[in-house]
């Protein structure tokens, strides 16, 4: 190994292992940086973030700054077009400078096109498994019980009641 470089070990973020990839992605649409699509409520507001999505930053030949392309749906439309001024000034703030010099906004169904089915809201987190049948956990108790430390008898429970309620058969077992 080389003097000055290091081999990390161990355990990274999980944002440092997707970051090239988010970045790749977003720059194929033109979006230099990455912040505009994972942050879009927050720059854009609640109201706007509901009715519109970015799509495309595209660069003219000649001159200064960017065009934001907005997908919305018709019916929404001549509400955003009256915020596109604001919506533009908030978008330039988190870039620092005039990145964006026009938006463009597209119309489409909320389905049915490759874009329109895109979507960066946060979902609520999924409800847990429910609890197991009595006699399940009742047996996967059992079978942990003759371990002394009481963390790994509780990861050793979950993993037999896991195991055990698993409903599809894997290779070899009855």
């Amino acid at each position: 190994m080389a003097a000055g470089t290091r081999r990390s070990r161990g355990f990274k973020r999980t944002s440092a292992l997707l970051q090239p990839s988010i970045r790749r992605v977003s720059e194929k649409r033109g979006f230099a940086q990455s912040r505009l699509l994972t942050h879009w409520p927050e720059i854009a507001g609640d109201t706007i973030a509901a009715i519109a999505r970015p799509v495309e930053v595209s660069y003219a030949r000649q001159g200064m700054g960017a065009t934001l392309t907005l997908l919305t749906t018709g019916a929404q439309a001549p509400i955003l077009e009256m915020q596109k001024e604001t919506l533009r000034e908030r978008i330039n703030a988190v870039y620092g400078y005039n990145a964006i010099s026009r938006i463009r906004l597209t119309q489409t169904s909320p389905t049915g096109f490759a874009e329109g089915q895109a979507d960066f809201t946060h979902r609520a987190p999924k409800r847990g498994p429910t609890a197991p049948p009595p006699e399940v956990a009742a047996r996967a108790r059992d079978m942990a019980a003759p371990v002394a430390d009481d963390d790994l008898r509780a990861a050793l429970e979950r993993l037999a009641r896991n195991v055990l309620t698993r409903t599809t058969p894997t290779k070899g077992s009855p």
